[in-house]
């Protein structure tokens, strides 16, 4: 991991491999060299925060996506290695952005930017983030890609603002639920998708089937991240558990925990709910493992990859569409 200190020298971020046998991992090297070579900046705490949060890793699914789209596609220009990391960028702005909103302490294991450079750098930094990836989305020089990635973050900060609408509603209705995850969460999946199907020139019903496999594949995401808000431990996840609930979300296992519990137990997640409050937390974890809330999100989330699925019937067989498959496998099997 890359240094905080202001003159440190500035070294790649952990790739990250989601696969057990990685095809991609020669080619997800090249994009954490162009996420590091392109986050340089003559101001010092830019570079101070912004190598902090990136180096800390993650998945990198975003960017895996455009790749083996591409890839799976027949494109293998450069074009492919910038254009993943603008959605890294455009991400990790939200993350920065997401921080501040929810208070959060804890992401990937370390403290948040904003708890160690607090929130006014956090969202300055955030906003030469989204700067950053409009100037590399710009340097590819095609206007689809420029309609596709505006569309998905204009969509996104529809989606923070949804859910800033809906914290502390213990009445939300499932399907806002979903919605909000199909704007903050799933729309950039699903613009990492199209984008390698237009960098391989597909076809607009093929290149609508890509994006469509990635929008059922953040969903799928979301859902288990949330479930496992109520059934992963805080080393695992790299977060504290039952943030969520201290942020007053109303998540889909929480919903379905107050849908199938007796009436005191549904009073009790509502009260939680509307106040933030986890110091009954351990007796809410009881409550949604014992009513099946957890598998019922999980199994939501299998529907969803199961969509996934069935939009890569237009893709070729190769080693790239095997990867997508995996994808969709491991997005509902996780544990952190």
């Amino acid at each position: 991991m890359s240094s905080t200190s202001p003159n440190a020298n500035v070294t790649s971020p952990a790739p990250s491999t989601p696969l057990a046998v990685d095809p991609m991992a020669h080619e997800m090297q090249a994009v954490d060299a162009a996420i590091t070579e392109r986050l340089r900046s003559d101001v010092v705490l830019i570079n101070q925060i912004s190598h902090y949060i990136v180096s800390a890793g993650g998945k990198r699914i975003r960017p895996r996506l455009v790749l083996l789209f591409a890839n799976a596609l027949g494109f293998t220009g450069p074009e492919r290695f910038t254009l993943a990391a603008t959605v890294e960028f455009i991400h990790t702005a939200t993350l920065l952005h997401d921080d501040v909103v929810d208070e959060s302490s804890l992401r990937r294991g370390r403290q948040t930017a904003n708890a160690m450079f607090g929130n006014a750098a956090s969202v300055l930094v955030g906003d030469f983030l989204y700067s950053r990836a409009f100037q590399l989305m710009v340097s590819v020089d095609r206007m689809r890609v420029l309609d596709v990635l505006a569309d998905a973050t204009n969509v996104i900060a529809e989606g923070e603002v949804l859910q800033l609408m809906n914290m502390h509603d213990p009445d939300l209705a499932v399907d806002d639920y979903l919605r909000v995850i199909r704007y903050k969460t799933a729309k950039l999946f699903e613009a990492s998708a199209r984008l390698g199907a237009v960098l391989a020139d597909a076809p607009r019903e093929l290149e609508d089937r890509c994006a469509d496999y990635g929008r059922s594949l953040g969903t799928a995401f979301q859902l288990v991240d949330d479930l496992l808000d109520y059934q992963g431990a805080t080393a695992e996840l790299g977060k504290n558990v039952g943030d969520d609930l201290r942020e007053g979300k109303p998540t889909l296992p929480l919903l379905v925990a107050m849908e199938r519990g007796t009436a005191a137990q549904r009073q009790l997640i509502r009260h939680a709910i509307e106040q933030g409050e986890i110091e009954r937390l351990d007796e809410i974890v009881q409550i949604v493992r014992s009513t099946g809330a957890l598998e019922a999100t999980r199994e939501a989330a299998r529907q969803e990859a199961d969509k996934a699925r069935d939009c890569l019937s237009a893709i070729p067989p190769s080693q790239f569409k095997e990867a997508l498959l995996d994808l969709c496998v491991q997005s509902v099997d996780r544990s952190y």
